[in-house]
């Protein structure tokens, strides 16, 4: 609780909690109601009562209770309630609507999940009645027929004394099975819409076999079902055969229709099936909705406008991010428990001109200290708790001495510029961190070193919550395992403790329900504050017609939107939450929910606007689809006749070609007058190594999110990695170098 305060959110806090249980109380509480009444009319049933039976009754309600509870918990997906009634009253009208059934994305992403576990919930509530009915009636009736228990006799058990075709003549029993062949009969008819998630190999979706075959033998078995729910309550018990029959009609028949019709003449049968899957995919990876696909004709001898281009050359990256960051660790580590976790690209104006820049903060690692200060327990929680600065290098220019151009750099940071400053660089909180810390302690906190000493600080923000009284103390060492925290007299009345310090981990303790990309980055604010940038998606594997994609960590979905993006406060753990796609109906949904978590785009400063920036993982994802959904037209999507592939080269360390990484970069686009920051990525046509495409995220001002796909003519041979790297390596003096310098292990 103390850490939701901390934050400014203990409203979220409880309605998370309200959320999590709420639903699955009220499961198990109907459930309970429901094998109590079974129960009660099962005794009823074998000529006794739960009142004759004053200690068995309280046992076996408690019993109950304990199996309705487990019942609930393992049928009841809490969630799936809640982001249900997150979605009523939202305008799915915006949204794609599937072309067979007519429904929104609300409907599939919200409201069908929610019928399958209503359904699901009934099915079992009503046999979990039908067997406590049943085993509470014969085994009273067995128990009664029993009489004094005779030594000298002793009892032996029948099977048949369970009477198992004597549970179809009580009118409860048969009750219960009707609601249950009811349910499944409607499990059945909401089974169709799974057709539309269907993999065929060839499309994803409702094909000719599913909408003229397997459709209405979908409605055959929904009929036979309550057919037979009727007869089932009737007693007239053979008609219920036809279930059976029609169940095994809906399994073969569809496939044998494919089979002998469809196969033979399946692209002209299939054409408009595979247009809906098409139009689908690229609407639910976002590849439709602000993009432009351009017919370009690069030439490869074209004259390059060397002054147009200017901004271009002037950040053309000489430093690799890799290289870079491998120099920086040598260079500007300072100490040895100090770490460079990664090195981002971003942009900023320095000397009026917007320049591309490598950027990596300086991060503390309790681990790299010395094994002596590492075991004393009152270093990592009281001295050593912060990292200090970053440093920063324009991508575009290198040192006489074959170093990077450093912008801001030692400890005190040195700036070498005057279009930036630094006036907090202590890092609190990171993407290398421990805890718990604590801070305005007894113990002063090492700051930064200076020659042979160090420097000393005192914590003066708000991040971390108040620990001195003697619960909080408690509660912390219970907490935490450690016991140091009772016992230790570092902690004064204004003592501040700090938790959950690293970025990611922080924002998704948050906000959990969106998927948080696993490489926040550092920006340097106007007023020189640090301020850790994540970007937040939400996904889904419910659109109907798209094709499924499995991302590492995030698993399969077929649908994906950036419609977060959060900011934490490196010095004091400030969380922030923009909407960044207002049309998105799961964020939609979740902004219902909790109404003062997210903000608006337009209280994001203008400032951290400027360092907004199109997510990697995102376009990764969306350039594997392109590659195989540009193609639009439906023969030859099915025949894969204009497959891409992403681009190669040689940088992994093993030395075989692997798909070119995305690539921040400053350049004008096409039809534009002004350089912007980029995110790019290129194709070749499959198994070959020359250019077929270009795509490009923008990620400047209101242009943020637009994709550029830029498609060379196949007549015009241009260049790919692959070929260039070729004709550097054909290059006499140049190979010369590269075979000298790839000895002894090292690699160019």
């Amino acid at each position: 609780l103390e850490w939701w305060k901390e934050i400014g959110q203990p409203e979220t806090l409880w309605r998370m909690i309200a959320y999590g249980y709420a639903p699955v109380g009220l499961a198990a509480l109907l459930l309970f109601v429901v094998l109590w009444v079974a129960h009660a009319r099962g005794m009823k049933s074998a000529g006794t009562s739960l009142r004759q039976n004053p200690i068995y009754a309280r046992i076996a309600t408690a019993a109950l209770f304990v199996v309705s509870l487990v019942l609930a918990m393992l049928t009841v997906d809490a969630w799936t309630i809640v982001r249900y009634f997150g979605g009523i009253g939202l305008d799915g009208s915006k949204t794609f609507s599937d072309p067979v059934f007519g429904n929104n994305l609300l409907f599939y992403f919200f409201a069908l999940p929610a019928y399958h576990l209503i359904l699901r919930f009934l099915l079992v509530a009503s046999l979990g009645s039908a067997l406590i009915f049943w085993l509470t009636a014969r085994g009273w009736s067995i128990r009664q027929s029993m009489g004094e228990w005779n030594k000298e006799e002793p009892f032996a058990f029948d099977a048949s004394d369970l009477k198992l075709s004597a549970a179809l003549e009580s009118r409860f029993f048969r009750i219960a099975a009707t609601i249950a062949l009811s349910a499944y009969a409607v499990r059945l008819a909401l089974g169709r819409y799974s057709l539309l998630l269907e993999d065929h190999s060839s499309l994803v979706g409702v094909d000719w076999v599913a909408s003229n075959i397997t459709l209405p033998l979908i409605w055959l078995s929904v009929a036979a079902c309550v057919a037979s729910a009727a007869a089932l309550l009737a007693g007239r018990y053979r008609w219920m055969l036809i279930l059976p029959v029609a169940l095994a009609a809906q399994s073969f028949v569809p496939s044998i229709i494919h089979a002998v019709y469809v196969r033979p003449s399946e692209i002209t049968i299939q054409r408009p099936f595979i247009e809906r899957h098409i139009a689908a995919t690229r609407e639910a990876y976002g590849l439709t909705h602000r993009t432009k696909e351009v017919d370009y004709g690069a030439k490869l001898e074209a004259r390059i406008d060397m002054e147009k281009h200017k901004v271009l050359f002037d950040n053309v990256r000489l430093w690799d991010w890799r290289a870079f960051h491998d120099t920086v660790t040598q260079i500007q580590a300072l100490r040895p428990y100090y770490v460079f976790k990664d090195s981002d690209v971003d942009r900023y104006v320095l000397d009026g001109q917007i320049r591309q820049v490598l950027l990596t903060p300086r991060e503390l690692d309790v681990a790299q200290l010395p094994g002596d200060a590492r075991s004393k327990w009152v270093n990592p929680h009281f001295i050593y708790t912060h990292g200090y600065g970053l440093v920063m290098a324009e991508a575009a220019r290198i040192t006489t001495d074959g170093l990077p151009h450093l912008l801001v750099q030692d400890a005190p940071p040195h700036i070498n510029t005057p279009s930036l400053r630094l006036t907090r660089p202590e890092l609190y909180y990171g993407e290398v961190t421990h805890e718990p810390v604590f801070v305005r302690t007894g113990q002063p906190e090492f700051n930064y070193p200076s020659g042979a000493g160090n420097v000393e600080s005192r914590y003066e923000g708000k991040g971390g919550f108040h620990i001195a009284s003697p619960f909080m103390r408690f509660a912390a060492a219970l907490s935490t395992g450690d016991w140091n925290i009772i016992l230790t007299s570092y902690l004064k009345p204004e003592s501040r403790m700090m938790v959950s310090r690293q970025v990611r981990e922080r924002v998704k303790s948050l906000a959990g329900f969106i998927e948080w990309d696993a490489d926040p980055y550092l920006i340097v604010t106007e007023k020189g504050r640090l301020i850790w940038m994540i970007d937040g998606f939400t996904t889904s594997d419910s659109h109907p017609y798209s094709k499924s994609h499995s991302v590492g960590g995030i698993g399969s979905l077929n649908y994906i939107r950036n419609s977060v993006k959060a900011t934490v406060d490196a010095y004091d753990g400030a969380i922030n939450l923009y909407v960044f796609d207002e049309q998105d109906p799961i964020l939609a949904s979740y902004r219902h929910l909790f109404p003062g978590l997210f903000r608006p785009k337009s209280e994001m400063s203008i400032d951290l606007q400027s360092h907004t920036r199109y997510p990697e993982l995102l376009f990764r994802i969306q350039a594997e689809a392109y590659r195989t959904f540009h193609m639009t037209d439906p023969e030859a999507f099915f025949n894969k006749e204009d497959v891409w592939d992403l681009s190669r080269n040689l940088n992994s360390s093993a030395g075989r070609p692997e798909p070119v990484t995305p690539t921040y970069l400053i350049a004008t686009l096409p039809g534009e007058e002004k350089p912007e920051f980029l995110l790019v990525t290129t194709f070749t046509p499959r198994n070959k190594d020359n250019l077929i495409g270009l795509m490009a995220a923008r990620c400047d001002g209101d242009a943020l999110g637009e994709l550029v796909f830029l498609q060379l003519f196949k007549q015009e041979l241009i260049f790919g990695p692959m070929q260039i790297e070729a004709r550097i390596n054909q290059d006499q003096n140049i190979s010369k170098d590269l075979s000298l310098w790839n000895q002894q292990g090292s690699q160019v």
